[in-house]
């Protein structure tokens, strides 16, 4: 009976445990490491600031649409003044044609 060779080896580039049959180069196992979450913060830090930033991106848009609000007074009021404009200041020529521009 032959005994099989396996190596035991870790990967540089991911960290995991590899178990490879020395005979056949294959390879018998992988146990991957198992990385921490996001920065080491545990569950209850990261629900925190799942909320937090909830909370910020609804500010964000809170202030976007109240700045809509106010874009469309202005652009309003911009409006008004330039049809003022244009009947205290009427245009009485015609635009130019092109065909007259030979």
């Amino acid at each position: 009976m032959t005994k099989t060779r396996s190596l035991t080896i870790r990967c540089p580039d991911c960290e995991a445990h590899l178990v490879i049959d020395a005979a056949t180069g294959e390879i018998l196992a992988h146990r991957a490491v198992k990385q921490p979450l996001a920065g080491g913060k545990d569950f209850e830090t990261l629900l925190e600031d799942l909320d937090r930033d909830k909370h910020e991106a609804e500010e964000v848009f809170a202030r976007e649409v109240a700045a809509m609000k106010d874009r469309d007074r202005l652009l309003e009021e911009k409006f008004k003044q330039a049809m003022e404009r244009a009947k205290e200041e009427p245009d009485d020529d015609p635009p130019p044609r092109p065909f007259d521009l030979d």
